[in-house]
């Protein structure tokens, strides 16, 4: 028999995809995956691909395996992700004014504005992801991108004030 996962690990299923691990029982898992739901796997089910394997434990809660598996999901997703708007900006407008009285302004609801920076975050993180994946780039090659993108995010905090929630916020590099 091979290894016993525990929650949190990620996995890839020949038929329903990528997963993760949610829930224990004597003989399968509750695997999440991102397509499909839940599904009940055998724990001597051996087809699948074990992408990044957690040692099972038993101090883990239901609470704290949701946590880690919406953040491998979001991770893993190209998904858009909804994020709440500040409640101070909802049905609001955005008014862009030229200095030149000749030229027109624009008019975009915050709405419309706050979806297309969210998608604007969410190919970053698609993007971050494919670079880390690529078997083709050097480590170098890596982390050096790695610095643009947090350049990109620590460029982004600007739009944190449109944030209902401090967790939803662009982080930037970190001063020590």
């Amino acid at each position: 028999m091979s290894e016993i996962l525990g929650v949190g690990s990620r996995i890839k299923h020949p038929a329903f995809g990528f997963g993760v691990i949610i829930r224990l029982h004597l003989a399968a898992y509750d695997v999440c995956f991102q397509t499909y739901g839940i599904k009940l796997v055998g724990k001597d089910y051996d087809k699948w691909e074990v992408i990044a394997a957690i040692p099972a434990e038993s101090n883990v809660t239901y609470t704290e395996a949701e946590k880690s598996l919406m953040k491998i999901l979001r991770n893993w997703s190209d998904a858009t992700e909804i994020i709440p708007l500040a409640d101070k900006w909802k049905s609001g407008t955005m008014i862009l004014k030229p200095i030149d009285p000749d030229l027109q302004g624009k008019e975009i609801s915050i709405e419309t504005f706050f979806h297309k920076i969210v998608m604007v975050r969410d190919r970053i993180r698609v993007m971050e992801q494919r670079i880390n994946a690529n078997k083709k780039m050097s480590d170098e090659e890596k982390v050096n991108l790695q610095q643009y993108i947090t350049r990109i995010y620590g460029s982004l905090t600007t739009f944190n004030i449109l944030f209902k929630y401090k967790e939803d916020s662009f982080v930037g590099e970190r001063t020590k």
